[in-house]
């Protein structure tokens, strides 16, 4: 087993079905790792500060509802180490404020607040905004999986811990990485006549995707990669091979206190719109 920064997995649980899948993937991500597994439900304040009566039966049904939990993860990996806890308070303020920089913390795609419309659930959103350590949004699974974690890569630094990330998976599980480096050709609108040499440009987004992946090739031997340079947007690069992968790995850009610039457009589309589980991981 690689040494790995995650020292334990929180999950995010509230009996849905989308918590469903994301303990069984919480379960199965501490017990290869061999870490301990923490199952969470956050009991939520009225509107309007209206107060809750019979406190008591509500932690109640959660303690209930969590013995629950904690009985199908130990099903699942009877050697694993199991804690729940009911905590008050705001679900994406809780959760978020849980995962520090030593936990991984996994959240269903929706809860049993979100609307039936929407792509993605308020609390799995700002959960992976704001998080300081990697956040798993279990989508359901679409199509049949490879046996692979498919990570996008670019020239900046915050692509980095990305990176690391899904060469650990990938060891962990035995799968293979395909690393995704999606380029597009600048819009030249002012100037139409410039022209460019399309093979040299291939060879440089090459070279930036073996640069990139060369320490972690050797860190990881045993680990086989693939690597793509497709001519697209990276975002539709990413969520369409996420249809045959296991796991998207894509980074948080960690510039500012804007959600939309905290997490960036192409990580905010694959949270979105991928077929299979997201792990987003911040630099």
């Amino acid at each position: 087993m690689s040494e790995s920064t995650t020292k334990f997995v929180i999950v995010g649980y509230d009996g849905s079905e989308g918590a469903n899948r994301a303990l069984e993937w919480a379960a199965d991500d501490a017990a290869r790792r061999g870490v301990p597994l923490r199952i969470v439900h956050v009991l939520a304040p009225w509107p309007y500060d209206i107060p809750r009566y019979a406190p008591d039966v509500f932690e109640d049904g959660a303690g209930r509802m969590l013995s629950q939990a904690e009985e199908t993860a130990r099903k699942r990996h009877p050697e694993l180490e199991v804690s729940t806890q009911v905590i008050s308070g705001q679900p994406a303020k809780v959760l978020r404020e849980q995962a520090g920089a030593e936990a991984t913390v996994v959240l269903g795609s929706r809860g049993l607040g979100g609307f039936a419309g929407a792509l993605l659930g308020s609390v799995s959103t700002h959960v992976a905004t704001h998080a300081h350590g990697p956040v798993v949004v279990v989508r359901p699974r679409e199509g049949t999986a490879r046996n692979e974690i498919v990570v996008g890569v670019d020239d900046s630094p915050e692509s980095e811990p990305a990176l690391a990330y899904a060469f650990e998976q990938a060891n962990l599980r035995g799968a293979t990485v395909r690393a995704i480096h999606a380029w597009q050709l600048p819009l030249n609108a002012y100037a139409p006549e410039i022209t460019y040499d399309l093979d040299e440009i291939r060879k440089a987004q090459q070279q930036v995707i073996r640069d990139k992946l060369a320490a972690l090739r050797e860190r990881y031997p045993n680990v086989a990669v693939s690597e793509e340079t497709p001519s697209a947007h990276p975002a539709n690069a990413l969520i369409d091979a996420s249809s045959s992968a296991d796991l998207v790995v894509v980074g948080s850009r960690g510039m500012g206190a804007l959600g939309s610039i905290l997490l960036g457009s192409v990580s905010r589309a694959v949270l979105h719109h991928a077929h299979c589980p997201v792990a987003v991981v911040r630099s």
